[in-house]
C-alpha cells in the first residue's frame, strides 16, 4: 500500500479542500502517514494569498525537495492556490516538483498520485469557476467541531485581493448538500459547525437568485447534535433585517460575528473598492449590538492601504476605541501582484508594519477588558485537549473561533469534543481559568 503524507497550509477554505484529496487518496488505497520523510509521495496543498503565505509554501516545498535528493521521499504533488496562481511558472522555478494542480484540480488528486509512482508527469488546471465539486471529506479538526463549507470563489474583487484571480468567481454549494453533510458531521460528534465561504452572507445570490443564509442556518438549527454554529466572513453591505433576526433568535447560533471591514475611512475604502462607507459601517455595528445582546465582534483590518496617511490612520484608530470590536486579525498591506492596489502609490512596509503593531497594542486593552467581564460567570466551553506543559485542559467559549483567538484553561475532568459549563476563576493575558462546575466550589 503506497504511503503519502499531506500539508495543508493557509486557509480554513484550504484545509477542507486537503481534507477531500484524504478521502480520495483513502478510499483508492493509500495510506495516509504523519511525516513525508520515509514515505511514497508527498502532498502540499499551499496558499497564495499574500507574499508571507507564499514564502511559507516556497519554504514547505523545498524542505520536501530536500529530502527527495536525499532519497527520503519518492515524489512531490503541489496543489493549491500557489500552483494556481503560477501555474507556467512553478515547475520551471521549483522542478522538483512532480505534478500539479490548480485550485480546480483536487479532484484529480488520485490521477496525479498513480502517475507519480510511475513516474510521469502531471499537471491538471481545470476551470477555477466550476461548480463546487461535492467530494466527501475525512475531518481533520476536532475533536468536536468542523468547517462547513457552503461556497467557493469571490466576485467581491477587492482592490488588494488576488482570490477572485486565484479561486474564481462566486459559487454557492446546493442547500441540500450542505445540509447532508452538516448532518454527517454530527452524527459523527461534531457540536460546532463553523460556517466558511470567502462571504457567506452571498450565499445562495448565484444559485437560488437571493440571499439564503438566514433559510440554512434554519436548517442547520433543526439537526439534531448540533450545538453552535459559528459565522465567517459576513461582509458588511449584505446584511438585512432576516439576517440580523435569525442571528438574534437562533439560539444555536453563538453571538460572535467575524465581519472583515478592513479600513473605516471612506475614500480609502472606495478606492479599495469596499462596498458601503464607513458611516454604514458604524451604523451596521450599532445595529448589531442592540439587536443581538451579548454579541462578540472579530474583524480584519489592513494598515498601510493605498491613501492611508497618518490622519486616515487615525481615524481608524478612533473608530477602534469607540466600537470596542473584541477580535481584530490585522494585517500590514501587501501589493499583491496583478491587483489593481499594487499599481497605486502606498506607504512603505515597514510604516505598515509599525501601524499593524499600534492597532494590536489598542486591541489588546479591548481584548484584556471583554476577558475581565467574564471572571465570575458560568460558560458553556467546548474541550478540545489536555496541555501536559501547563497541566490544564484547553477549551473555547462562543467568543472563541478556533486558532484565531483566545482560549480557556480549564481544571477538572474534562470530555474532550464535549461542550461543558466551566466557572471562570480569573483572566490573565486575555486568557481565562477556570473550573468545571462541580469543582467551581473551590475558586
Amino acid at each position: 500500500m503506497p504511503t503519502f503524507a499531506l500539508t495543508s497550509l493557509g486557509c480554513a477554505k484550504n484545509l477542507v479542500n486537503s481534507e477531500q484529496m484524504l478521502f480520495l487518496l483513502q478510499e483508492a488505497g493509500f495510506r495516509n502517514v504523519p511525516d513525508a520523510d520515509g514515505a511514497d509521495f508527498a502532498v502540499i496543498n499551499t496558499c497564495g494569498f499574500i507574499d508571507a503565505a507564499k514564502s511559507e509554501a516556497i519554504d514547505c516545498i523545498l524542505e520536501h525537495a530536500a529530502l527527495k535528493a536525499e532519497g527520503r521521499l519518492g515524489a512531490i504533488i503541489v496543489t493549491g492556490c500557489l500552483s494556481e496562481r503560477y501555474q507556467k511558472e512553478i515547475q520551471q522555478e521549483l522542478p522538483e516538483i512532480d505534478a500539479v494542480l490548480g485550485v480546480g484540480s483536487f479532484g484529480e488528486i488520485v490521477r496525479a498520485a498513480e502517475a507519480v509512482l510511475e513516474h510521469r508527469p502531471f499537471r491538471s488546471f481545470l476551470d477555477s469557476s466550476a461548480p463546487v465539486d461535492e467530494i466527501p471529506r475525512v475531518v481533520s479538526t476536532g475533536p468536536g467541531w468542523a468547517w462547513l463549507r457552503i461556497a467557493e470563489g469571490c466576485d467581491n474583487f477587492c482592490a488588494f485581493c488576488a482570490i477572485p484571480y486565484i479561486r474564481g468567481r462566486y459559487r454557492s454549494r446546493d442547500m441540500d448538500a450542505v445540509v447532508r453533510e452538516a448532518e454527517g458531521l454530527a452524527e459523527a460528534g461534531i457540536k460546532e459547525l463553523i460556517v466558511i465561504a470567502q462571504d457567506i452572507t452571498r450565499y445562495g445570490t448565484d444559485r437560488y437568485g437571493r440571499r439564503c443564509l438566514s433559510d440554512l442556518c434554519r436548517r442547520l438549527f433543526a439537526i439534531e447534535g448540533i450545538q453552535w454554529i459559528r459565522l465567517h466572513y459576513l461582509y458588511p453591505d449584505q446584511f438585512d433585517d432576516e439576517l440580523i433576526d435569525e442571528i438574534a433568535q437562533n439560539p444555536k447560533i453563538l453571538k460572535y460575528l467575524d465581519i472583515p471591514i478592513q479600513h473605516i475611512n471612506n475614500e480609502i475604502l472606495r478606492r479599495m473598492n469596499r462596498h458601503g462607507s464607513g458611516d454604514e459601517i458604524r451604523a451596521l455595528l450599532k445595529t448589531l449590538r442592540e439587536r443581538i445582546p451579548g454579541l462578540v465582534l472579530r474583524t480584519s483590518l489592513i494598515t498601510g492601504l493605498p491613501g492611508e496617511g497618518e490622519e486616515e490612520f487615525e481615524e481608524l484608530c478612533l473608530f477602534l476605541r469607540e466600537a470596542k470590536i473584541e477580535r481584530a486579525g490585522v494585517f500590514p498591506f501587501s501589493p499583491e501582484e496583478g491587483t489593481p492596489a499594487a499599481e497605486m502609490t502606498h506607504v512603505d512596509a515597514e510604516t505598515a508594519a509599525q501601524r499593524a503593531d499600534r492597532i494590536l497594542q489598542l486591541q489588546g486593552e479591548f481584548l484584556d477588558a471583554f476577558a475581565e467581564k467574564q471572571v465570575g460567570r458560568t460558560l458553556p466551553i467546548l474541550i478540545e485537549r489536555y496541555d501536559e506543559e501547563e497541566a490544564c485542559w484547553i477549551g473555547r467559549s462562543y467568543a472563541d473561533s478556533p486558532e484565531i483567538d483566545s482560549f480557556v484553561c480549564i481544571s477538572g475532568r474534562c470530555r474532550p469534543g464535549e461542550i461543558q459549563p466551566v466557572r471562570i476563576c480569573r483572566a490573565e493575558n486575555g486568557i481565562l481559568y477556570g473550573k468545571l462546575c462541580e469543582e467551581a466550589t473551590r475558586c
